[in-house]
């Protein structure tokens, strides 16, 4: 897998760091950083869980089916418009 170093090179980082610079601004670039690497964990996280589910599948089918038994209805009684 090749870096993004590699593809770009070191003068293309700069530009691409500049051009972000400038257009999200510095005090939001923190914020942008922190929000990509949580949904790259969120994304690692579900990645491992699908693999898990894949190497034993009886026990993710009898949780989801747990799950799916229950009834539920759309609305609760007396919840929603009334008409007379």
């Amino acid at each position: 897998m090749k870096l993004i170093a590699d593809v770009f090179g070191p003068d293309g980082l700069i530009l691409i760091g500049i051009v972000l610079v400038v257009l999200f601004g510095g005090s939001q670039l923190p914020k942008l950083a922190r929000s990509l690497g949580s949904a790259s964990h969120e994304f690692k996280k579900g990645a491992q869980e699908g693999a898990k589910e894949l190497e034993n599948p009886e026990s993710s089918a009898t949780q989801s089916s747990d799950a799916s038994t229950e009834p539920r209805s759309p609305k609760a009684e007396g919840a929603g418009p009334q008409t007379t």
